[in-house]
């Protein structure tokens, strides 16, 4: 079990052996997600790969120029 404590100045250190597994590195950006009494450290992915998450998605307008239309717009 990886244990961290934290510092008076409410910092932790991501121990060493996690940080090596999930490749993480200075800069990277994650998420605390509070789950009943627990609490879960999420790893944000950049942007950069974001490309392709939605994938096949309808990307028509239709149902937007409907709506305009029905408001006099």
């Amino acid at each position: 079990m990886n244990i961290a404590t934290i510092s008076s100045n409410y910092q932790i250190v991501i121990p060493r052996q996690i940080r090596e597994q999930l490749k993480l590195k200075p800069g990277q950006k994650v998420a605390f997600i509070r789950h009943r009494k627990s609490l879960r450290l999420v790893i944000v992915p950049p942007i950069e790969q974001a490309h392709g998450l939605l994938e096949g998605i309808d990307t028509d307008l239709e149902r937007e120029r409907l709506d305009v239309n029905r408001q006099g717009g």
